[in-house]
């Protein structure tokens, strides 16, 4: 019997929103939930719930030589012990090579997920590069079922489960958290990792000025409303900057009280959100949340979030010379009502 479809796939927290209908269309055309190797603490708290995912196996680092690293000898155990099953390589690091061939996986196994069927192509969205992959067979085939139209999984989903949806409700309950919430999310992967220096060096920073000018004008649009400040404890300090100089009790720095399933339950019930291109934008985007995205120098091709509800792109036509900061705040603003806002 062959194991169930595998998916490698070492990526950020975008990357794994992103992934999610490979997943799903991989679990229809098998029959069988999906299992996972992966990196980042983020990933279970993220997909927590998601029926189409089976066994996620945990790789802590790809960069530490191999006798030092007991998560990668788990990854190689683990692998020989599942035996032949249709592996999709979503992931281009040489470490990943050399641990699959290490544990012995057979290259008619394997579909490598990101040599394009069609290279011709030029850039498309990841979602549709997904589709594109799973769509494909390994040369030993196993057994699939007929799903009809594939892009009817393209958009991507999250879970949230009942459980999450009462614990959102009494903590915002304690925390004094009413009416509608606009989630901001000015920060990124370097500011979660480096804090305000990672900001104000790269091409998706926006001064906390702009920042706070979008926040009046949404909150004079919705007075009952809270602006809610997002992102990691390391963002802190860049969000603290904001909610300064808003100076408004209505504008909340939530940096520290945001863990990943808080966060995807805070999106499911979000009025809007503003951010910069990064993985709670693409989050927002699957959970149906309307949203405006501030693209600096990454293609908009490639990166734009979709998702069921309304999101509008701003930025990204300078290619590598782009800038979030480009973006006039008057923009954003425009942007913001025109989801729908007043």
């Amino acid at each position: 019997m062959s194991a169930p479809p595998l998916i490698i796939r070492c990526g950020a927290f975008g990357d794994m929103v992103l992934l999610t209908p490979l997943i799903r269309l991989l679990a229809a055309r098998y029959g069988a939930p999906v299992d996972l190797i992966t990196s980042g603490a983020w990933t279970l708290p993220l997909l927590r719930g998601m029926p189409e995912l089976g066994h996620v196996q945990i790789l802590t680092s790809r960069n530490t030589p191999y006798p030092l690293c007991p998560s990668q000898w788990a990854v190689v155990r683990w692998l020989k012990a599942r035996g032949h099953g249709p592996v999709y390589l979503c992931d281009a690091g040489g470490k990943i090579r050399s641990l699959i061939a290490r544990a012995g996986v057979d290259a008619d196994d394997i579909v490598d997920g990101l040599t394009r069927a069609d290279p011709g192509a030029g850039d498309i969205l990841w979602p549709d590069l997904w589709i594109d992959v799973g769509m494909r067979d390994p040369a030993r085939r196993a057994a699939t079922r007929p799903i009809g139209d594939p892009a009817r999984y393209r958009l991507p989903t999250l879970p949230v489960d009942a459980e999450q949806r009462a614990a959102i409700q009494r903590w915002r309950q304690r925390e004094g958290i009413a009416g509608p919430l606009i989630l901001f999310q000015p920060g990124n992967k370097r500011t979660h990792k480096r804090g305000k220096l990672g900001t104000l060096s790269q091409n998706k920073f926006w001064p906390a000025e702009r920042w706070a000018q979008v926040a009046r004008a949404v909150l004079d649009a919705c007075p009952d409303g809270r602006v809610v400040l997002c992102g990691s404890p390391a963002e802190y300090a860049v969000l603290e900057d904001i909610r300064r100089l808003c100076a408004d009790r209505r504008v909340l720095n939530l940096a520290r009280e945001l863990p990943v399933a808080r966060l995807v339950a805070l999106l499911e019930q979000a009025h809007s959100m503003v951010s910069v291109d990064t993985g709670p934008a693409h989050a927002a985007a699957a959970l149906g949340c309307p949203l405006v995205v501030l693209f600096g120098a990454a293609p908009v091709a490639l990166w734009r979030p979709i998702g069921p509800a309304a999101v509008r792109v701003l930025g990204g036509e300078r290619g590598s010379a782009g800038r979030v900061e480009d973006i006039a705040a008057k923009t954003a603003i425009e942007a913001w009502r025109a989801l729908g806002n007043p």
